[in-house]
């Protein structure tokens, strides 16, 4: 493959629902180019950007998926990305580097979730938009119910293009409405064609709804728009270009990917109306990493060479992959670059450009182009690598928070250091899972978007490093407190020849309002020597081990204030030791009579949903034991803020996309621990024992 500069180049992320086509639309791509004899699908497994085994299984994308095309003389790089929610991630890194957003529509089921988080995705990110309407051929599919969808949910930004015809039921061709000329596909070319009866008020529509999208781009044309003058072609085009890139023109085309019709045209209008990345990016901003002060970059070969890493695909047999666009300058094979994120020096050995698993060696890549870095040890997404003559850091990419978690261990004993190995490579290549190990419970946990990643990164374990897992709840960190004082007696006695043990403390143990959040606070109130102080010490020490689980169910201890009044010892038998264990046991006699508690933490959560969904959202937070503490509307969709237990929302991310129907989303954070009703606490108590149970086995 030669190489493009960055008036040559387009870089476009095709996104939208699950199962609407756009890896059938990418297979289709490279067919009618030319780099494919066969025309792979998704159900036989056989397509070049859906090559994991894990996608050939489900028979759905997971990874976004590099597809190269030369076209006209120039090159668009697609990137096909997963429709699934759980691998929103992928669809970010795709968008980080995109100059189009093609949102690819079902012409039956029209607007779905998929196509509106795809929207609001790009619109976020400031990438352009164009839709194609995919399954033309299906017998129900209704192009004008389609665009009434898109025009209703995003405005009137949507420009329809074309007008599809029929002949006997069957979808044949189109009209192309800035043109108003007819189009056959024969043999899946576009010919011209005489213009059907019957679509001339179809055509004038289309072409209003069109001119009324197009004049949003400049004055004359708004001012020709209301006076009911109709535009010229050039103006329409000047209109499409200028309006697509700036976010007012939406163009829509359509087709049906699976027999390859309409691709042909979707690439000549992706040449045609969208600028090369060179103006669509002409400028980058970074940051200069000695002054943080912005650096203006351009997408222009003749600049010092600067590229962002976006994704990084971590294989135990093929190594790492480093995948990156060249934001400015010309990076070339076996030269030296920078990584300015870490301040190490890299060595580039071979340049690849991608096109699904397949690697194609080439000796340089320029700017607005995107390809592939081997075994770069230091770096990792989101580094940016520059000329040392002009090191620059790109803004990172930012991920949605991981809020489904499990508790992970390896099946097999001995297999925690392996486990630990596998973990860290996946979590280089996916960027949304986040991994730890809880210093409270000492269980490691995984966290993800949904259920689905969970699933995929526990095959991928299994499959790719041959590592079998249990996944587990996370436990709750509860914790216990007294509610009440008491004074208590503790008193250690043994003989057994020779030195015995003795030690004997009165001790008080009250709620320290002032500070509920520390374990403890010792004091000692001791009148003439009743315990030397050489063993107050021991006495704190016998607290600290005490607080680390209580003895109501073994949960820490918070917000207790202890206090050594009085006691007694021997001047042979007393030893620390002694001590240490009659605190112990003062501890647990007090603790149970001083109305002990469980103590549950409480989250602070932040839940965006459209208006139809308020009253269910807040119904289902009242039977989760949830507060409202108030809500905001902000465009189309209410901010609802709220406080839950912890144990009520572990699984909210699935419960709250099956309730929004995958429209919703949510943030949490750790607010506070707050008592819990007395039901809940004996439901823990009663589990934590039978847990504790199954451990002591």
């Amino acid at each position: 493959m030669k190489s493009y500069s960055a008036n040559e180049i387009r870089n476009v992320a095709i996104l939208g629902h699950s199962g609407c086509g756009k890896t059938t639309i990418t297979e289709a791509c490279l067919h009618v180019s030319g780099v494919t004899k066969r025309f792979g699908r998704v159900e036989e497994g056989n397509t070049v950007s859906d090559y994991d085994p894990e996608e050939i299984r489900r028979k759905v994308s997971i990874n976004a998926s590099m597809i190269p095309v030369e076209w006209l003389d120039e090159k668009i790089n697609f990137i096909d990305t997963p429709g699934y929610f759980d691998f929103v991630g992928e669809v970010k890194q795709a968008l980080s580097v995109a100059d189009l957003a093609l949102i690819v529509v079902n012409a039956k089921s029209g607007v779905e979730v998929g196509t509106e988080k795809a929207w609001e995705m790009a619109t976020e990110m400031g990438v352009p938009k164009m839709i194609f309407v995919n399954g033309m051929d299906d017998e129900n599919a209704n192009l004008d119910d389609v665009i009434n969808g898109l025009k209703q949910v995003f405005g009137k930004s949507i420009a329809p293009l074309q007008v599809p015809t029929y002949e006997n039921g069957k979808y044949t061709g189109f009209i192309n409405v800035i043109r108003r000329q007819a189009r056959c596909y024969v043999n899946g070319m576009v010919e011209p064609c005489e213009m059907p009866d019957g679509y001339s008020d179809a055509v004038e529509n289309m072409r209003n709804l069109l001119e009324e999208a197009v004049a949003e781009t400049d004055d004359e044309l708004m001012e020709k728009f209301f006076n009911d003058e109709h535009f010229e072609v050039d103006e329409i085009h000047k209109g499409l270009r200028i309006g697509i890139v700036d976010g007012t023109v939406t163009p829509v085309i359509c087709g049906a990917a699976i027999y390859t019709i309409g691709i042909r045209v979707l690439m000549n209008s992706i040449n045609k109306f969208l600028p090369p990345t060179s103006k669509v990016k002409s400028v980058i901003e970074a940051i200069n990493p000695k002054t943080d002060d912005p650096v203006e970059i351009n997408c222009d070969d003749t600049e010092p060479v600067s590229a962002f890493v976006f994704k990084t695909i971590a294989d135990p047999y093929v190594g790492r992959l480093s995948i990156f666009k060249v934001c400015s300058g010309v990076l070339k094979k076996d030269s030296m670059i920078r990584n300015v994120n870490k301040n190490i020096a890299e060595k580039i050995g071979h340049l690849y450009i991608l096109r699904g698993k397949e690697q194609i060696d080439v000796d340089e890549l320029r700017a607005g182009d995107i390809g592939a870095i081997a075994k770069l040890q230091n770096t990792s997404t989101c580094d940016t690598l520059a000329s040392p003559d002009r090191p620059v850091l790109m803004p990172a990419i930012e991920y949605p928070e991981a809020l489904v978690s499990m508790a992970i261990k390896p099946k097999t004993k001995g297999d925690e250091d392996k486990l630990a190995g596998a973990i860290s490579k996946i979590l280089e290549e996916d960027k949304t899972l986040r991994f730890e190990v809880n210093k409270e419970t000492k269980q490691s946990i995984i966290s993800a978007i949904g259920d689905t990643q969970i699933d995929v990164f526990v095959n991928k374990l299994k499959n790719k490093y041959k590592i079998d897992v249990e996944l587990s709840e996370p436990i709750i960190p509860y914790r216990e407190k007294i509610r009440s004082k008491v004074e208590v007696r503790g008193k250690y006695k043994k003989q057994s020849g020779g030195h015995g043990q003795y030690g004997d403390v009165l001790m008080s143990f009250e709620p320290n309002y002032d500070d509920m959040t520390v374990p403890y606070v010792f004091e000692e109130k001791i009148f003439g020597g009743a315990v030397p102080k050489q063993y107050f010490p021991a006495v704190e020490k016998g607290l600290q081990e005490c607080v680390k689980a209580g003895p109501l169910a073994g949960y820490p201890v918070v917000g207790i204030k202890a206090t050594l009044l009085d006691g007694s010892y021997h001047p042979v038998d007393s030893s620390e030791m002694a001590f240490k264990m009659a605190t112990t046991m003062a501890f647990k006699d007090a603790f149970l009579q001083a109305k002990p508690s469980i103590l549950e933490p409480i989250a602070s959560v932040t839940v965006t949903v459209p208006d139809a969904y308020t009253g269910d959202i807040m119904g289902d937070m009242n039977k989760r034991r949830g507060r409202i503490l108030g809500m905001e509307k902000v465009g189309n969709k209410q901010v609802i803020q709220a406080e839950v237990p912890v144990a009520e929302i572990a699984r909210y991310s699935t419960d709250l996309r099956s309730m929004t129907q995958g429209r919703g989303s949510y943030t949490m954070k750790f607010a506070r621990y707050e008592e819990a009703p007395a039901d809940v606490q004996a439901k823990v108590i009663e589990k934590r024992k039978a847990e504790l149970a199954a451990e002591a086995k």
